[in-house]
Order: C-alpha cells, then sequence, then structure tokens
C-alpha cells in the first residue's frame, strides 16, 4: 500500500486503499472526510461516487458521525459495519468505513491499522492534490479566507502533557483572526491575532503577524521579542492596519504559563469545572501595529496552572456576536458551553465544535465579525515506575 501511494493521484488513492483492506479480508472500505465547519462527514473524492453519496453524512445523527466526535470504533449490531475515526496525531479528519462478514477481532486490529496508515496518506497528499482539499468543503471560499487558511496549523495538536484546540468562523468568509500553537522542546506556543477590518488587506496583515511570530520564535526569540517583531513589520509594511492580540506560552512539564496581551480580550481560566473570575485579566497593553513595542518590548505574566486546568483564549468576535434580537453571546455563555461540554466527558476538539455550533445557531448562521477560539488542556500524566 505504502509503494503504491507514492504515485498515487488523489482519485487513485481510495483503490490503492481498497486493495489492501481486500488482502486482509475487508470487502470494502469508504473514506470520508470532515468538512471545514466539522458538519458533515465527506466521501474520499472517487471518480465512481453518485449525486446521492457526494451529501455524505451528518456528524450529528449517525453512527459515523459518532465515531468521529469520540473517537472510538463503532459497529451495527451485526457487526458487519463498522466505522474507524481518523486521527492524526490528535486531530481528526475523518472516519473509515469497512464492509465484512462479521465481528473479528483480528480483523478489527488489522483495521485500525489500516485507518491509521489512510489517514497519514490523506494528510500527506492534502498539500498538493486539490480534491482532497475540495472534498473538505461544501461551498466556495472568499479570497481572504484562501490565504488566512494557508498560513493556519492543524486545529489540533497535542502530547501527553497538553492539548491545544482551535476554531475559526465563518469558516469559508475569514477576515482578520488567525491562531498559531506548536510544541518547542517542551513548551507549548500559542498565538492568537485579530487584525482590524474583514478584508484581504486583514488577511494580510494577519499572515504577516504569524510570519513574523514563526521567523522570531524559529529564532529562539521570546514572549516580548515576538511582540516587538510583529509590532515593526506591520508599523514597516501595513502601517493603516491595527491588531490585537495574545502570545502566549505553556511550559508542559511545570504548568508555568506566560502571555503577554496586547488590547486583546483576556484569557479566561477554567479549574475544576469553574471560571476562575480574573484569574488572567491584567491591564492590556496597547494593540500591535503603532510601533509602540518596537523599541520597549511589553512585558509578560505568569501564573502556575494545576493539572487538569484550560485555558481559553478568544477573540471577541465570540463574546460580541448577536442573535438577530440583539442577545449577546457573552463571555458567560462562552465559558459555560466549554464546561457543559467536557464535563460531559467531549475532549477539547469535539467541545469546540459544540461551542460554534451553539454560536452559529445563537446567530443564526450569519456571524459578521470572525470568531476564533483556542482552547488549552494542561493534563500531565503520573509518572509510572
Amino acid at each position: 500500500m505504502l509503494e503504491r501511494s507514492h504515485g498515487a493521484s488523489a482519485l487513485e488513492l481510495p483503490g490503492v486503499i481498497g486493495e489492501a483492506a481486500r488482502r486482509l479480508g475487508i470487502s470494502r472500505t469508504r473514506l470520508y472526510l470532515a468538512d471545514l465547519q466539522q458538519r458533515r462527514l465527506l466521501p474520499l473524492p472517487r471518480p465512481d461516487l453518485t449525486a446521492e453519496e457526494r451529501k455524505g453524512l451528518g456528524v450529528e445523527g449517525s453512527l459515523a458521525g459518532l465515531a468521529y466526535r469520540t473517537q472510538e470504533v463503532q459497529s451495527t449490531r451485526g457487526g458487519d459495519t463498522t466505522w474507524f475515526p481518523m486521527v492524526d496525531g490528535i486531530e481528526r479528519i475523518g472516519v473509515m468505513q469497512t464492509l465484512t462478514s462479521g465481528p473479528d477481532s483480528g480483523l478489527l486490529e488489522a483495521s485500525r491499522a489500516l485507518a491509521s496508515l489512510a489517514t497519514l496518506l490523506v494528510v500527506s497528499k492534502s498539500t498538493h492534490h486539490d480534491p482532497l482539499v475540495q472534498g473538505q468543503r461544501v461551498r466556495p471560499m472568499t479570497l481572504q479566507a484562501e490565504l488566512l487558511w494557508a498560513f493556519l496549523p492543524p486545529r489540533t495538536i497535542g502530547t501527553a502533557l497538553a492539548t491545544s484546540s482551535a476554531v475559526l468562523e465563518p469558516a469559508y468568509d475569514i477576515g482578520g483572526d488567525a491562531f498559531d500553537h506548536c510544541f518547542i522542546d517542551g513548551v507549548l506556543h500559542l498565538t492568537l491575532v485579530d487584525a482590524m477590518g474583514h478584508d484581504l488587506a486583514s488577511g494580510g496583515a494577519s499572515g504577516a503577524a504569524l510570519a513574523a511570530c514563526r521567523s522570531t520564535r524559529r529564532s529562539s526569540g521570546d514572549l516580548p521579542d515576538i511582540v516587538s517583531a510583529i509590532d515593526r513589520t506591520l508599523a514597516q509594511w501595513i502601517p493603516d492596519r491595527l491588531m490585537t492580540a495574545v502570545i502566549a506560552e505553556l511550559d508542559t512539564a511545570q504548568g508555568d504559563f506566560t502571555w503577554i496581551n496586547c488590547g486583546h480580550p483576556p484569557p479566561l481560566l477554567i479549574r475544576d469545572g469553574h471560571v476562575l473570575q480574573n484569574a488572567l485579566e491584567r491591564p492590556p497593553h496597547l494593540p500591535l501595529g503603532f510601533g509602540f513595542h518596537t523599541p520597549v518590548p511589553p512585558a509578560q505574566e505568569h501564573v502556575r496552572l494545576q493539572p487538569g486546568d484550560r485555558v481559553l483564549m478568544y477573540s471577541d468576535g465570540i463574546t460580541e456576536a448577536r442573535s438577530p434580537e440583539g442577545d449577546l453571546f457573552g463571555e458567560e455563555r462562552l465559558a459555560d458551553t466549554v464546561i457543559r461540554s467536557t464535563a460531559s466527558g467531549d475532549n477539547a476538539p469535539e467541545a469546540l465544535r459544540r461551542l460554534v455550533q451553539n454560536l452559529l445557531s445563537h446567530h443564526q448562521h450569519h456571524l459578521r465579525d470572525d470568531a476564533t477560539i483556542l482552547l488549552i488542556e494542561w493534563h500531565p500524566f503520573p509518572r509510572t515506575h
């Protein structure tokens, strides 16, 4: 399967995976990728797809969706049809359906391995095979959204010690919001920026900010260095665009959380199912783009987290979203939705997916501003001897 995959196109990939499955004793496989807003599971492009098959399956209300939401294998009562989560690291990609003659523990384990390998092949080819990208969209994307999505990392990353998950809406029409997260030698780096406006220049400003952040970070710069670099970049190259931002880092071994807030809503600290009021609220620094942070970088803040703590970073498009009747979504509803979801057993990406569905429903699916959320969990595992 690996050997054949090297020269296979996106449209040939289902056949490559299907042939490997038949050699294992699986009569048929079907792969479904989650759409950009995680509402539907869309079939991997194949030449023989029917119009009905192209509609895909709902993330809510289907056995396939249950496998996707819970990241657990789901089977029909007879055991002949099984759905396997497709996960890249801890980023949910979609599900793989298998048809067999009935329950078989050996085939179950083989199918798990096949789903993992199929996921890696899909992800690796998505960078240069447009049918795989198009297969995750249900409508065209604006130019500024296309620009920003090209800069963004996977929505969910994690290790045994920490997880970071993000969502961004309106997914097909984002303008100025952007996020970044990555691991660096035991440290989880986090960035959330909100550029003024909702046009191509806003997307360009956010893209330039992420580039300045990564360039500085990869040159061993610290948080104040990153803030200065973004401020200097905007002031020099895009002088008419201001930006708010939270730049942060989490020491995943010790739980030390450090951050700098430049005119952005303060992060929320969730502990034991409650928001600790004002725990991360500090006097914010000026927004980026004025050039004030270039000569004298701002000081960073610090708190020590406890195991199990969650930090919620968000843009004002979340809390300031209004219903048609003028009702604000608000910070309290934001935190309550996440708390209730995680209390029910949802992992971080599923908690955010549910939150966004609530937000879009509140606003009747017509957000006027970008809405971005980063949910960070610190969950250090006890050492074993």
